[in-house]
């Protein structure tokens, strides 16, 4: 019923301000538009509380693992309220968070044979944090879960692996990973692995997918973990598309129209071509994700520092650098894309693939101080819902980018599984 009457109060505010023929002042137009904004905002923080928002990517796991994490229910900073990085339990709430991916980011130099001890390690702290903290998470392994949480008001902590490094070419750690919470898996990361291509690489190994990775993509739909996508080199994901029975997703991926020449982002070919397989891709929030202009800035401006502090004998890690480098960003601030931004990206999808295709894979907590105006934290969520509307987009249309379009394929993937 509030929906109802908020959603009807909304037209009839608007119709008031218009009809104001006979301004009493040079500010009413301003006025009305503030009264409009205001309406907007009201109505995406209720939808953000409403529908069920999941984020494809937060690395929280690998931030508390940097700050040498340690469980302790008396201290209540970490991740239930803190002010430190882009997620905690007080924050997600506010924004409407219920599922956020909890990335268990394995890094490449992590290849050298540690990578499945630190992937346990990782799984551990989450499922950890769930046990100690059950009134404010609880692991989620299926759309079911979080849905089931949702209602009691408990945020869901999925879990995605990013790089497939831990599976070491062992065909029976996919369902020992599986076993563990993992419900999807980024193929590789910043190198080429055992598995495929990285985007970020330029050795090119195998020309896309390895001859395990073939078998690998067999397996994950077997047994019931998502594949993802983002990372991967161009040939290796048309080679997934093209072996994969289910749909797949990009976790945490953008659109190339707006970085050309960032392989990291998705082409509006591969975009067309995910839609056609049936995926998601979910929008990465960090500027440089977002931004051409943006990255060649941040990039020229990093240069410029980095050839001030060579002049000076200093690295980046020397004590006396600090001054320096505050110094020269006090002059210099750093370029950030905005949420507009983020809108634009998401239309651009829909544009290519339609609006079950994209969802939101914000890369909170591992894009560092990259994230665009308007999307910080996990508070954050809102301002993005209400550009939205502002651009015309339905309640259905936004409650399928916040969860169902995401939902959509994790359940595919499981019932998949459940029937071979």
């Amino acid at each position: 019923m509030l929906r109802i009457i908020i959603l009807l109060t909304i037209p009839v505010l608007i119709s008031c301000a218009t009809k104001s023929k006979v301004p009493l002042n040079n500010d009413a137009p301003l006025l009305e538009d503030a009264m409009i904004q205001n309406d907007v905002d009201k109505k995406a923080n209720m939808l953000a509380q409403e529908y069920i928002i999941t984020d494809g990517h937060i690395d929280l796991p690998y931030r508390l693992k940097v700050k040498n994490f340690k469980l302790d229910r008396e201290y209540m900073g970490i991740p239930v309220e803190t002010d430190e990085g882009d997620f905690d339990f007080v924050r997600a709430k506010k924004g409407g968070l219920n599922a956020p991916f909890m990335s268990i980011f394995i890094p490449s130099s992590y290849q050298d044979g540690r990578a499945k001890y630190l992937a346990d390690t990782l799984i551990n702290m989450v499922t950890g944090i769930a046990a100690e903290l059950p009134e404010y998470y609880a692991i989620a392994t299926s759309p079911d879960d979080v849905r089931q949480h949702f209602k009691k008001g408990i945020i869901s902590l999925p879990m995605g692996m990013e790089n497939g490094a831990p599976i070491e070419g062992k065909l029976e750690n996919v369902q020992y990973f599986k076993d563990r919470g993992i419900s999807y898996i980024t193929l590789t990361h910043g190198k080429d692995n055992h598995i495929c291509d990285s985007s970020y690489d330029t050795t090119g190994t195998y020309g896309g997918l390895s001859e395990f990775g073939y078998t690998l993509i067999e397996e994950m739909n077997k047994v019931g973990i998502m594949v993802d996508i983002s990372h991967v080199s161009d040939n290796t994901f048309y080679q997934v598309i093209e072996k994969s029975k289910v749909p797949v997703i990009a976790s945490h991926s953008s659109a190339r129209k707006y970085t050309p020449g960032f392989e990291r982002n998705m082409s509006d070919d591969m975009i067309k071509k995910l839609g056609e397989n049936g995926g998601v891709i979910q929008i990465n929030f960090g500027s440089t994700f977002l931004d051409g202009k943006v990255a060649d800035e941040r990039n020229k401006a990093r240069t410029d520092l980095t050839n001030i502090l060579e002049e000076k004998g200093l690295s980046y890690r020397d004590d006396a650098a600090e001054e320096v480098i505050d110094a020269y960003y006090s002059k210099n601030p750093l370029a950030f894309s905005d949420v507009d931004m983020v809108a634009n990206h998401i239309d651009n999808v829909v544009k290519l693939a339609g609006i079950d295709h994209v969802g939101l894979g914000s890369d909170f907590d591992g894009v560092g101080d990259s994230l665009p105006t308007g999307l910080k934290d996990v508070s954050e969520y809102p301002n993005l819902i209400a550009e939205l509307l502002r651009r015309g987009y339905s309640d259905e249309d936004i409650e399928k980018i916040c969860s169902k379009n995401v939902f959509r394929v994790w359940q595919s993937v499981l019932d998949y599984a459940e029937k071979n």
